[in-house]
């Protein structure tokens, strides 16, 4: 999935970046452009992802080995994710309007959609926070069911903002308030009721560290 998704977005910088960089030709590409944009920002993430698999499968052979790579890993995916934002500016500035001299409006532009760039790694971080909730038998299994499905929230939002703007505007509210109440109500849970320090700590003093 990875190396599919990187050879598309290869492809579509090529035909569209590289050999016409100019604001017609990205403009009169738009879709295809932010398909390609999409598909490495998935690719990034899935990445990551694949990371974090190797080192659930080769940490026995050495740990510091395997949380290295995944560290160099994310190393990359971060600055790869930035620069993903240099190219959704391309499209934002080539799509405008008002005029490539309105800086201020650009720039505000640039942040809302730096963070709609790590909002897939907000959401993918309740993943594991999901296994672990259910895992660990500390919480009710459902907070980890409501987490699953608030990744899928913010997943959907980035998505849909991304590909087709106007439409992902209208589903944004509907695509996060599960996300919301998923967060929202864990941190409720830990406020209320925490977590027995006598149970954890017996917990952990009969698990291995990794």
């Amino acid at each position: 999935m990875v190396a599919v998704l990187t050879i598309f977005a290869g492809l579509v910088n090529t035909s569209v970046v590289e050999q016409a960089a100019t604001a017609d030709s990205i403009e009169a590409s738009a879709t295809l452009y932010r398909l390609g944009f999409v598909g490495e920002l998935v690719g990034a993430a899935a990445f990551l992802l694949t990371a974090m698999a190797l080192f659930a499968l080769l940490k026995h052979v050495s740990q510091a080995a395997a949380a290295a790579m995944v560290v160099f890993v994310a190393v990359s995916v971060a600055i790869q994710s930035l620069n993903l934002l240099n190219q959704k500016t391309a499209l934002a500035i080539a799509t405008s309007r008002t005029g490539s001299d309105h800086l201020a409006t650009l720039f505000i532009e640039m942040q809302r959609d730096g963070y709609l760039i790590a909002q897939v790694y907000f959401g993918l971080w309740l993943l594991p926070l999901a296994y672990l909730i259910v895992k660990s038998g500390y919480f009710p299994k459902v907070l980890g069911v409501l987490l699953v499905i608030g990744c899928a929230g913010h997943l959907v939002d980035v998505l849909a903002r991304f590909l087709a703007p106007e439409f992902g505007a209208t589903i944004s509210p509907f695509a996060m308030t599960p996300a919301a109440v998923a967060e929202l109500t864990f941190i409720a849970w830990l406020l209320v009721k925490a977590v027995p320090r006598s149970r954890v700590a017996a917990d952990q003093a009969q698990s291995p560290a990794w």
